[in-house]
């Protein structure tokens, strides 16, 4: 039995529509920094970081970051397609699974935390660092649908396209794909609405596909 430390709306998600995929017996641990009541020493005792999604594999081996789970999943369960099976796309699918991971991940944390990254200057600092952030990550963004947006198949939607779909929930980048690159913005939709992700994306964002300002 596999165990996936996460929680709802997190990039959790991302890594529970892949295990469905692979048809592993594993059980979800509702764990998050955020949530005091959830097993936050459990999960530390895993990743010291206290970060999700963490997989603890059948064998007790631990698994962190999204993008490093997914290819692992993609390149030990081939049957469940997560990543392409040819060598020059599957290149470019974990291209983009680390580029978000890299990016776009990294981004989202200064927005979330940025007393973290500031040795003072109070609330006025730390909205300055947020929206600064925020404008980066909508660059990223950008620069994804640029890099990315022509290899993604919402019609069979592998690895980065279920954390593409995931990561691009939070912080406006909804809004400025729909904006700036609707096609993209349409794709990852698409991938939401496909019939084995739905579910997965009813259960953490209930209200259901994201709007173009979210």
């Amino acid at each position: 039995m596999w165990t996936l430390y996460g929680s709802r709306g997190s990039g959790s998600a991302a890594v529970e529509m892949a295990l469905q995929r692979c048809g592993v017996p594993w059980r979800e641990v509702r764990a998050s920094t955020w949530e005091p009541d959830s097993a936050q020493d459990e999960l530390r005792r895993a990743n010291p970081l206290g970060q999700i999604p963490t997989l603890v594999l059948d064998d007790g081996s631990v698994l962190t970051e999204s993008a490093a789970i997914l290819i692992h999943l993609g390149l030990t369960q081939p049957q469940a397609g997560l990543l392409p099976a040819e060598a020059a796309p599957r290149a470019q699918a974990m291209r983009a699974l680390v580029f978000i991971a890299a990016n776009c991940y990294a981004a989202i944390g200064v927005i979330d935390y940025p007393e973290r990254w500031l040795d003072g200057g109070g609330a006025p600092a730390q909205e300055r660092l947020r929206a600064g952030a925020r404008r980066r990550l909508h660059e990223y963004w950008t620069t994804f649908a640029d890099q990315f947006g022509g290899l993604l198949q919402p019609d069979r939607p592998g690895a980065a396209e279920m954390l593409a779909a995931v990561v691009s929930r939070w912080s406006g980048a909804r809004a400025h794909l729909a904006a700036e690159r609707p096609v993209v913005h349409e794709a990852l939709a698409a991938v939401e609405r496909h019939p084995d992700l739905a579910p997965v994306f009813e259960r953490h964002w209930p209200r259901g596909p994201a709007a173009a300002g979210g």
